[in-house]
């Protein structure tokens, strides 16, 4: 801690409660108390530098029965003091106003009637994240990478913080493109594995049946073409950090297995009867919701529980106002850079629609424009109408819903005799990138390249055709496309 106490705001409508706060931590802080919003924000204009910590209880008066004006008050204090560090300790702890508050930009949520213990290790550990920032502490690259100065981009900054010392499995959520690997990367960058490996295993880009040997390894002759003993996932991420991305697309037969791991720690590798021991933290991502997966069968209630004790939500880029102006400055400038080109600027006119624009693929599709544009413009001031050239204003045309099973016309399953007889057997795996390789290439040619309306007709979301190309093309079988996205570059 700093020479001088850090200080706290405490505010709360119970006069026993902030008594008990200054005679619990008078020694540790200085301590400032307010029962109201309004007084609150009045008071934290008053703090040189702001408070550093404020505890904020959510049922304030005149509706102390409802969060309305603890909620409110996250929001003015933020915008009062921006690196102000907010503990919500409130009886109305709801998952709903636990989540609202983290995304307003507070830092925890704490239930009452609270341990004293707990509320001051959180309290402490708020003051000495502002501590490290102010001392300007170098943080991880992956942290720093999660750009802006909004309050959801500094709540996401500081809930990775928060959550990286932890063992238990955390669960990040959002949207396609909001940089849910990139949250993974710095949540292990921050936590005391830094130092092993950081894997990433994509759920959705590899095919079902190889699924379980690739996270759990597999022993010599366990299947056809298994020559020698392999290591899995769960094995080579030993003493780092192990992201299974898109988890919503784990198919249901190995949601037991993985649920065993989690709650024992203990797998085998595929034909063996070795137990072997898990030793890698493990992070989850999805862009689904888990709850309406469970509801709908296609995810099992307990697994997802276990995955879900410690949940990090990204926020999507329509949250973040003028940090959308912030992530251009820094993408234009890094991939001019890369490109070897000028970096373009907008117009007034076209950076108010910049600002207006909901960007629905998050930081990908944000990425993916500043490319097109240095490609187009560089060097250039791009205007409004430029501009909307690149945007996606058009929402995918109205197609019939995907059919899931797709049994192989008799011909097909013919000609898939003949050639096993003839030659004795097939690279199944082979074949099967052919198969989705020329799926996709035919839905990309309807769609005219455009990447949304060719996920839709394969009845897959927009990332996971991302990853599914880029699998295919780590395998040599790349996607030309005739379209206007033939540019495309995995991103």
């Amino acid at each position: 801690m700093a020479d001088t106490p850090p200080s706290l705001l405490v505010v709360d409508d119970d006069p026993l409660i902030v008594e008990t706060l200054r005679y619990l931590l008078g020694d540790s802080f200085r301590i400032h108390a307010a029962g109201s919003r309004s007084d609150a924000a009045s008071l934290a204009r008053t703090i040189a530098g702001g408070p550093d910590v404020a505890l904020v209880d959510l049922g304030l008066p005149p509706i102390p029965h409802r969060p309305d004006e603890g909620l409110a008050l996250i929001g003015e204090l933020l915008a009062i003091s921006p690196a102000c560090k907010i503990i919500v300790l409130s009886g109305q702890n709801d998952d709903s106003n636990a989540r609202h508050a983290r995304t307003l930009g507070a830092l925890d949520f704490i239930a009452k009637p609270a341990q004293p213990e707990p509320l001051r290790v959180a309290l402490f550990r708020a003051a000495r994240l502002r501590q490290q920032e102010d001392e300007g502490k170098e943080l991880p690259p992956a942290l720093l990478r999660i750009l802006g100065d909004s309050p959801a981009a500094q709540g996401s900054r500081a809930r990775i913080l928060q959550l990286a010392p932890a063992r238990f499995p955390v669960l990040i959520t959002g949207e396609s493109g909001v940089g849910k690997e990139l949250a993974a990367r710095a949540l292990h960058e921050c936590s005391p594995q830094a130092d092993g490996p950081f894997l990433a295993l994509n759920c959705a880009a590899i095919a079902p049946g190889l699924i379980e040997a690739t996270l759990f390894g597999y022993a010599r002759g366990a299947y056809t073409g298994a020559i020698g003993a392999q290591p899995g996932y769960f094995e080579e991420a030993a003493g780092g950090t192990l992201l299974l991305d898109e988890i919503g697309e784990l198919p249901l037969e190995l949601q037991p297995k993985l649920l065993r791991v989690l709650e024992t720690g203990d797998f085998q590798r595929v034909g063996e009867t070795q137990t072997r021991q898990l030793k890698a933290r493990i992070v989850a991502a999805t862009n689904r919701d888990l709850r309406q997966e469970v509801r709908s069968g296609r995810f099992r209630s307990d697994l997802f529980h276990r995955l879900g004790v410690l949940v990090l939500a990204m926020p999507p880029l329509r949250e973040l106002g003028q940090d959308r102006l912030l992530l251009l400055d820094a993408l234009r400038r890094d991939l001019a850079q890369q490109m070897g080109a000028t970096a373009f600027s907008l117009d007034d006119e076209a950076r108010s629609r910049w600002l207006s624009y909901d960007f629905p693929g998050n930081v990908r599709e944000l990425r993916n424009i500043v490319i097109r544009l240095l490609s187009r413009y560089p060097g250039d001031r791009v205007n409004v109408s430029q501009l909307e050239a690149e945007l996606e204003l058009d929402g995918p045309p109205d197609l019939p819903p995907p059919t899931r099973e797709s049994p192989l016309p008799p011909s097909t399953e013919t000609s898939l005799l003949e050639t096993l007889r003839r030659e004795g057997g097939i690279d199944l795996d082979a074949a099967l990138r052919r198969v989705e390789r020329e799926h996709i290439a035919a839905a990309l040619h309807l769609a005219r390249g455009n990447m949304s309306q060719a996920a839709r007709m394969l009845g897959i979301n927009r990332s996971t055709l991302y990853n599914r190309m880029e699998t295919l093309a780590r395998h040599g079988e790349g996607i030309g496309l005739d379209s206007p996205d033939a540019g495309w570059n995995g991103q």
